[in-house]
């Protein structure tokens, strides 16, 4: 008995210990701790993240903005992609996304996370409003953080017939290509020709022009190949318009070189269309070309890239920063990175996101200073939200209580003996 009780009174001593621990963490006044932060951290992009704690505190329940960059996994405790917030102080925040939501796009100050719906959150205060009223699927940022290139689809839903079973409607229509204010909720529909859809765009470094691609509306035969379109906003005239083919697209957000006088492509030679197998598609060579920003012409020497190069993201002088996805060891998940490109063909790993991560997004302020090279950062344990708290303190109180009462009843059953009654 005493044995029991010496065993039980040290757990529920170790269950208070803890209780007290956590209920006087910042986190369980709605203030997260991150015991890796570092003020001198903040302005760099660190060289290598990992995946956060199952409990791990949203932005939401815990801002820790503006982000160092952001990247998107699937291990988390929603258990499907869900956004990843590294904030320049260190800290690590989830941003979980809807139901069947695209990945969103993070303003050039790291600050706000623009969602596929319309709904901008403030990374540094966990508030989200809707300022766009319509599907919006952003493309890019604009330099100045202030306007969003983005496309809204204008299909119809449901498809409608008639009483002899005509159909009265077009389920497939022409994409839109919109400029908007996120903050302020305006937009402008941007005239680049018919298109079935956009597959990406890319901002000017000046901001007085836009460049578009995708599919033009055309024959399904031929809905592969792309179109490249280059706009001004402004007075809503295309300036030059290009074939792309099928095997060359808009290389990214960040297609448009620094120094405004080349468009960046992603160009590959072998199997192209829905009928290549996994094989072929494995099998075909990359390559980045330039065309010229003012004419649309070929310029340059194309640049060989990996097979698993998806995106431009920025520059860092002339090497291209592109977004790639690799497996460090046989077997493993593969993850994202991002690499500089050199035309000698060297390349430099930058950024290493965790296994299962699926794309990075870097702030364009960091990205335009190229500031690479932070330490690596863990996710800490105490970021966590309230309810984890309440988690580790409730069974270590009924602990507590469960002594004192067992303590209690022992008294009760064996008193202690008067001093009259003592011989």
């Amino acid at each position: 008995m005493q044995r029991t009780d010496r065993r039980l009174r040290r757990g529920a001593a170790v269950c208070l210990g803890l209780a007290l621990v956590t209920l006087s963490a910042p986190a369980a006044n709605g203030i997260a701790l991150d015991s890796t932060a570092t003020a001198s951290w903040g302005g760099s992009v660190p060289s290598k993240v990992h995946n956060p704690w199952l409990w791990q505190a949203t932005v939401g329940q815990s801002p820790a903005g503006p982000a160092a960059l952001v990247f998107f996994t699937s291990r988390t405790r929603y258990l499907e992609s869900t956004g990843v917030l590294v904030g320049r102080n260190g800290g690590y925040r989830l941003i979980p996304l809807h139901v069947a939501e695209d990945h969103g796009l993070l303003s050039p100050d790291g600050r706000h996370y623009l969602r596929p719906s319309g709904e901008l959150l403030d990374l540094t205060t966990g508030q989200q409003r809707r300022t766009i009223h319509t599907g919006m699927q952003p493309l890019a940022w604009s330099p100045n953080g202030q306007r969003v290139l983005g496309t809204r689809s204008n299909n119809d839903s449901v498809i409608s017939f008639g009483p002899d079973n005509q159909q009265l409607n077009d389920p497939e229509k022409p994409d839109d290509v919109l400029v908007v204010d996120p903050y302020r909720g305006t937009e402008q529909v941007v005239t680049a020709g018919i298109f079935a859809a956009y597959a990406a765009g890319a901002w000017s470094p000046g901001g007085d022009l836009v460049a578009v691609a995708g599919p033009p509306d055309v024959p399904a035969l031929v809905a592969e190949r792309q179109r490249l379109v280059v706009v001004d906003p402004a007075d809503d005239s295309p300036r030059w318009q290009v074939d792309l083919g099928d095997r060359r697209t808009l290389a990214g957000p960040a297609a448009w070189h620094p120094d405004g006088r080349r468009i960046a492509l992603l160009a590959f030679d072998g199997c192209a269309g829905p009928g290549c197998t996994p094989e072929q598609t494995a099998a075909r060579t990359l390559r980045i070309e330039f065309l010229d920003a003012s004419t649309g012409r070929a310029v340059g020497q194309p640049l060989p890239v990996a097979s698993s190069t998806s995106t431009i993201v920025g520059w860092r002088g002339d090497d291209p920063i592109v977004q790639q996805s690799i497996a460090v060891d046989q077997g493993e998940d593969r993850r994202a990175v991002l690499a500089a490109l050199s035309p000698g063909g060297g390349r430099e790993v930058l950024v290493t996101a965790p296994a299962g991560s699926t794309s990075l997004a870097v702030p364009g302020d960091l990205l335009t200073r190229a500031a690479f090279g932070g330490p690596e950062r863990r996710p800490s344990p105490f970021a966590a939200p309230l309810w984890f708290y309440l988690t580790l303190t409730v069974p270590a109180l009924l602990a507590l209580a469960l002594l004192v009462r067992r303590q209690r009843r022992r008294r009760e059953s064996h008193p202690t003996p008067s001093a009259e009654a003592r011989p």
